[in-house]
C-alpha cells in the first residue's frame, strides 16, 4: 500500500470534511449521538469550515491518500500556545484523524512526522495536542513517538466539559 502525504489543496474541502466527522463519531459518540456531538461534528467538519481552515494562514492541513482516496489528515495551528506549556515558538497538533480501517499501517507516523517537520520549518520548538482521557488508543500513540504528557486539561464543547491530557515533544529545528 503506497501512501502520499500532501498539502491539502481547496478540492479537499468536502472529502476532509466527510472522512474528519466519520473519525469525529467513531472517536467521540461512543455511546450513540447526542444533540451536543451532531452540533459539534456538522459545524466543525462542513466543508465550508475546512475550506476556511485551508486557506487559513498560520493553519496547514496535511493529508494522506491512498489510491486517491483521502484516508487521514493532520491540522496543525502554528505559533499556538497554551496555558500550561511555558515555551514559546509553540504549535499545536489540533487533529490526527485516520479513517479506522487504515489505522495500524504507519499513516499516523507519517502524518504526525510530516505535522512536526511543518511545525519546526516555522520554527516551533515544540508541538502539543491534547487527547481526550477517554481515547485509549491515541493515549498510548503519542508516548510512544517521544510525547511527554505535559498536564490534564478539560475542553469544552456545545456546553459539556470533557478531560484530555496534554502531550507535548520538543521538535529538533535542523530535521525541519
Amino acid at each position: 500500500m503506497t501512501c502520499l502525504i500532501r498539502d491539502a489543496i481547496p478540492q479537499d474541502a468536502l472529502c476532509i470534511g466527510v472522512l474528519g466527522m466519520q473519525v469525529f463519531l467513531d472517536t467521540y459518540a461512543t455511546e450513540g449521538i447526542r444533540s451536543a456531538i451532531a452540533k459539534e461534528a456538522l459545524h466543525a467538519f462542513a466543508p465550508e469550515s475546512i475550506a476556511q481552515l485551508i486557506a487559513e494562514p498560520g493553519t496547514a492541513l496535511i493529508v494522506a491518500e491512498v489510491n486517491n482516496h483521502l484516508v487521514g489528515f493532520a491540522q496543525i495551528q502554528l505559533e499556538a500556545g497554551h496555558a500550561l506549556i511555558e515555551a514559546a515558538n509553540v504549535a499545536e497538533l489540533q487533529r490526527l484523524y485516520i479513517q479506522e480501517r487504515f489505522t495500524g499501517r504507519g499513516i499516523g507516523n507519517q502524518l504526525l512526522h510530516a505535522a512536526e517537520q511543518r511545525a519546526a520549518s516555522a520554527g516551533a520548538a515544540l508541538l502539543w495536542a491534547t487527547v481526550w482521557a477517554g481515547n485509549a488508543r491515541a493515549l498510548g500513540f503519542y508516548p510512544r513517538r517521544g510525547y511527554a504528557v505535559l498536564g490534564a486539561p478539560t475542553y469544552t464543547f456545545q456546553g459539556e466539559t470533557h478531560e484530555n491530557r496534554l502531550f507535548g515533544k520538543a521538535l529538533d529545528a535542523t530535521a525541519a
